[in-house]
């Protein structure tokens, strides 16, 4: 088979499964042949500009009349490291990492124990690297699905940016380097649940996407496990209520994010025979982004009961999860790609918004015991 396939017969492999893991291990581009940049992409053929889905239900749509370049190896690489970088950056989605961090960097900061910059700083990379070997890999795995989906179709490896050989090389070294790192300079604890993150992403979840609709809450398990991660990276391992806690309110929110984006995206989802609870099952996708929504209210009460966070934490929690549960009602009550929107947007405001939170009130529930540790040892 020619390296460089078309877009068109890619799409054609769909219809022959035998052919999916030759396609997936087979080097496209290999040195001197033609290769696309960020910037200039392959001509669309008619398969894959066709709008499949009507602007009423959120999906992207691309301009039919969009004409890209092709560029030989030399061509990109002579763009310099910029382009390159950018390719290896959305082959890491660096967005999704960057939440990843956003949240181990949270259960690190309201752990007990003391703070020590090196281990903080070996945590991020660590994890920031785990993240990017399981989106990667993910990738990789799905590069003949995200061909015909218009959301991810300009993806790296969908649009021939880079040699799926060299994705998967990419892969696995992050993974290797970043559990290792936390390994050696954080602990093991945090490195395993680094290594079962990935595996579990990659593996298990990636997998189940085309089979059940229980991917979502696989799905869910990957975005619960980074708090736990900063967590055991400041406390040497040890894991108490309040990581757990913590783990619970991201696994809870993964779910008004996710089914409202999906909701948004459902017409892409089908076309590449995702089994979403979106497609199969919308109304129990509108439910149960509601009823996880709900969820983070008796949460943020938890992690107040296990003296992770002061008592006013309740009632600031209560604001900002009240207006992420108050978008999630309007999409149970009437489900339409507005309303999706509107809680989609809601759920990445709630995210650093109620990370933050859980810090101050952290930091205040710190400053509070030593002013009585001092009372109590203060000479009478």
């Amino acid at each position: 088979m020619h390296a460089t396939l078309s877009f068109a017969r890619l799409l054609q492999h769909r219809a022959r499964p035998k052919a999916l893991p030759l396609l997936l291990l087979q080097p496209l581009l290999a040195p001197g042949r033609k290769m696309y940049s960020a910037q200039n992409k392959p001509s669309p053929t008619p398969q894959n500009t066709q709008d499949y889905s009507s602007p009423s239900d959120g999906a992207s749509v691309e301009h039919p009349r969009q004409r890209w370049k092709i560029q030989t190896s030399a061509q990109l690489l002579g763009r310099g490291s910029g382009a390159l970088g950018r390719v290896y950056s959305d082959l890491s989605k660096d967005k999704l990492t960057g939440f990843v961090v956003l949240t181990a960097m949270a259960g690190y900061a309201v752990a007990p124990g003391a703070t020590q910059v090196a281990t903080l700083l070996w945590t991020g990379v660590g994890t920031t690297l785990c993240a990017a070997s399981a989106n990667t890999l993910n990738q990789w795995i799905e590069v003949p699905y995200d061909a015909q989906m218009s959301r991810t179709r300009n993806r790296p490896l969908a649009r021939h940016a880079l040699a799926p050989h060299h994705a998967l090389g990419f892969g696995v070294a992050a993974g290797v380097v970043g559990t290792t790192a936390l390994w050696v300079f954080v602990n093991p604890v945090a490195a395993m649940l680094g290594a079962a993150n990935i595996a579990l992403y990659a593996g298990a979840y990636t997998a189940m996407k085309r089979l059940t609709i229980a991917n979502t809450w696989v799905g869910s398990l990957v975005g619960a496990v980074p708090p736990l991660i900063g967590w055991a990276a400041a406390t040497g391992g040890a894991l108490g209520p309040g990581a757990w806690v913590l783990s619970a309110m991201m696994f809870a929110w993964q779910f008004p994010h996710f089914n409202s984006l999906a909701y948004t995206l459902r017409a892409d989802y089908s076309k590449a025979g995702y089994r979403m609870m979106s497609v199969t099952h919308p109304r129990l996708n509108a439910r149960v982004a509601l009823r996880y929504a709900v969820l983070m209210f008796p949460l943020s009460a938890a992690l107040v009961a296990t003296g992770t966070a002061d008592i006013w934490f309740l009632a600031d929690s209560s604001a900002v999860n009240g207006l992420m549960a108050y978008c999630a009602y309007e999409f149970w009550r009437h489900p339409d790609p507005r309303r999706s929107r509107r809680l989609f947007f809601s759920s990445l405001v709630h995210l650093p918004v109620l990370m933050i939170l859980v810090m101050v009130h952290k930091a205040l529930q710190d400053r509070k015991r030593r002013i009585e540790l001092l009372a109590q040892t203060a000479p009478a």
